[in-house]
């Protein structure tokens, strides 16, 4: 992070540079239009004004937009609602994944695996031809409310508190105020999904902490040593457990790596650089990533130094531990449309260097990155940009946050282009009625790697007869606001 803090000293020296007149609006040092409820339109307009990505895109961007403080209050009270001024005046029309949270805490907690849950993530689907809805359990968050029930992986539910789900009542039923809820589960069979009597009463606790090192495990199979990692979010609070799982994995002698990332929607860059350092080497001179922001971020950064921008592979942790590397020349990765950011910023940082084969479906295809921003305009050198230490130094008036994209990262052969995804080398969707025990030998996805890893000549069928076509899940709503979540999946994580 002290890399961080430099760069951002010497753009803060950039933006006093390039303040405009006192007569027009400037950076972050610009007049606050004292006249009109608009403060949160303020910051939002200040902070995208020098950090966006698009800035150059937007005109209402344009650091020469407004010739004086009237015009730039009038421009701000176009829109009273300050979630309708980012989305209509703000937002880039390419931009799939900046969004904004009208609490700044439950934000920051949420993008650092803390958040009101009860342990339970699900996904959520569509009925063909209807606007019913039914959901499937992924995985049960460990000491949670729903590890002490009677729930598991590859469950159904169509009901919450006997209501049936669907598109009008879902947010409210399974993201709503509610503490507690009963869910009304279901069975598939002969394709078709029926209500089965039973109910399961889950209860949200505050804080939950989720552990994204979710399994660690190695098998030897035909004398070949394959460890196995799921890997649910890049949550920088526990790179040491992440480091911890690769020693454990060195420790069995394990040869072949498949990394499970099929839910993991993404989160620090830094956490992508040590995972892959742990996968790959510690080789701190070969590059891992180079950053791209938009173009006057861009030269304020490299002005000094053309590289100031690249990230290397690591051979420590951000505490100092020794990364422990397996030095592999392939890894398997298990993908699904959830797999994003962060997660598709490893298989793309890794390509270069060794074969990074993907079993599964095609990933979300966010390549950009993004940063929290909250009401904070007098941080040296880092105007908006959030950090915990100055919570004292947030506007207590406004305690809205933004998380706009704010720049991309290309790889060490100047590769970002995947906005359609990744697709997969070997393509297995995962079926409903058939998820399997995550971490089993015999579950579909694991299976199918496992055996392309022993180059096995007839290879177990997994027809799938039931694919998972997701609307959202659980992980992917609780950071977002509500219409964004239907009919594409998105989560915006918070990249260091």
């Amino acid at each position: 992070m002290k890399k961080y803090v430099l760069l951002f000293l010497t753009i803060g020296f950039f933006y006093v540079g390039c303040k405009k007149n006192d007569d027009g609006i400037g950076g972050p040092n610009g007049p606050d239009p004292t006249t009109a409820d608009v403060t949160v339109q303020d910051f939002m307009w200040k902070a995208m004004n020098i950090w966006y990505f698009w800035q150059a895109d937007v005109p209402d961007l344009a650091d020469n937009r407004f010739s004086n403080d009237q015009e730039y209050t009038e421009f701000l009270q176009t829109e009273s609602d300050p979630a309708d001024f980012f989305d209509n005046k703000l937002r880039f029309s390419e931009d799939r994944f900046s969004f904004y949270n009208m609490d700044y805490k439950e934000l920051t907690d949420n993008l650092s695996g803390v958040s009101r849950s009860n342990g339970l993530e699900f996904g959520l689907i569509v009925f063909q031809g209807s606007d019913d809805i039914f959901g499937y359990v992924r995985y049960i968050i460990a000491n949670s409310d729903a590890s002490t029930k009677d729930i598991s992986r590859g469950e159904l539910f169509t009901g919450v508190d006997g209501q049936t789900l669907n598109r009008d009542n879902y947010r409210d039923l399974l993201f709503g105020e509610n503490a507690t809820y009963t869910l009304n589960m279901a069975d598939i069979e002969n394709d078709v999904i029926t209500p089965n009597g039973k109910e399961v009463t889950l209860t949200k606790e505050e804080a939950l902490v989720e552990n994204p090192v979710f399994i660690t495990t190695s098998f030897e199979i035909s004398g070949v040593k394959i460890g196995y990692l799921m890997y649910n979010g890049f949550t920088n609070e526990f790179d040491e457990d992440l480091n911890d799982a690769f020693g454990q994995l060195k420790s069995a002698g394990v040869t072949e790596l498949v990394l499970d990332m099929r839910y993991n929607s993404g989160g620090s860059v830094n956490s992508s650089r040590l995972l892959s350092s742990m996968i790959y080497g510690t080789n701190t001179d070969e590059l891992y990533i180079k950053q791209r922001w938009n173009d006057k971020i861009q030269e304020a950064f490299t002005a000094d130094d053309p590289n100031a921008l690249n990230d290397y592979f690591a051979s420590s942790t951000g505490d100092g531990s020794p990364i422990n590397t397996l030095n592999l020349t392939r890894v398997y990765v298990l993908t699904t449309g959830s797999t994003a950011s962060a997660s598709e910023l490893v298989i793309n940082g890794l390509d270069p260097y060794l074969d990074v084969i993907k079993v599964g479906t095609t990933t979300t295809g966010k390549n950009e990155f993004s940063l929290t921003m909250v009401d904070d305009p007098s941080r040296d050198g880092a105007p908006f940009i959030y950090t915990p230490s100055r919570e004292n130094q947030i506007n207590p008036n406004n305690l809205w946050a933004i998380q706009p994209l704010v720049g991309r990262n290309e790889n060490s052969v100047g590769f970002s282009d995947y906005t359609a995804g990744f697709s997969a080398d070997i393509e297995l969707e995962e079926d409903l009625a058939n998820l399997g025990i995550l971490g089993d030998l015999n579950e579909p996805l694991l299976a199918r790697a496992i055996d392309e890893i022993l180059g096995v000549s007839s290879k177990r069928d997994f027809t799938v007869k039931h694919p998972v076509e997701l609307i959202t899940s659980s992980k992917m709503f609780r950071p977002i606001k509500d219409n964004m979540i239907l009919d594409k999946e998105f989560y915006l994580p918070l990249l260091d």
